[in-house]
């Protein structure tokens, strides 16, 4: 066994080489974490500050648009209010100008009766006029011829001529 002893066995590690990789070990621990870890961490803070950055950046633009959208819609509700508003007005004053245009069309319509009855009513009388006078004439021609005897006189031929016509009217021709 002493020529065992003396012989290496190759499953554990001279001390050396144990304390050489444990120093290798610690430098390297230590230059990782002096030079490596510190930019790591500055890299993850920026990284974390633009994320959080960023985030409070959407949340603002999310407010903003939220507000502009609520803004937009207010607006929009008002102008379907005020276009309801307009409409109404325009079949109010659509029903006010139709009411105006029939009243003014009655009272022209009216007005041209009125005018027409003055009318008829003149002529009518103008007619009358016309006709009493020429039975008058008539009349005082045939009376004349009747009776042989001129009535030429204005005033005999006048009162014969109002008798004959109240006659007439009265509905009892010849009868004194």
């Amino acid at each position: 066994m002493q020529a065992a002893e003396g012989e290496l066995n190759p499953l554990i590690p001279h001390v050396s080489e144990i304390i050489l990789g444990i120093a290798v070990f610690l430098v390297l621990l230590f230059a990782i974490k002096k030079f490596v870890v510190p930019n790591f961490e500055k890299a993850f803070a920026q990284r974390t500050a633009a994320i959080e950055g960023g985030l409070a950046s959407a949340e603002t633009k999310q407010a903003e648009a939220d507000a502009k959208l609520a803004e937009l819609e207010k607006q929009l509700a008002d102008a379907r209010h005020e276009a309801a508003r307009i409409r109404e007005e325009a079949r109010e004053q659509g029903a006010t100008i139709v009411a105006e245009m029939r009243e003014q069309a009655q009272a022209e319509a009216t007005r041209i009766v009125e005018h027409g009855k003055t009318q008829i009513e003149a002529e009518r009388q103008q007619a009358v006029t016309s006709l009493r006078a020429e039975v008058g004439t008539l009349a005082t021609t045939l009376a004349g011829r009747i009776i042989g005897e001129s009535l030429d006189d204005d005033a005999r031929q006048s009162r014969v001529v109002e008798r004959f016509l109240a006659d007439l009217e009265t509905g009892t021709p010849g009868v004194n």
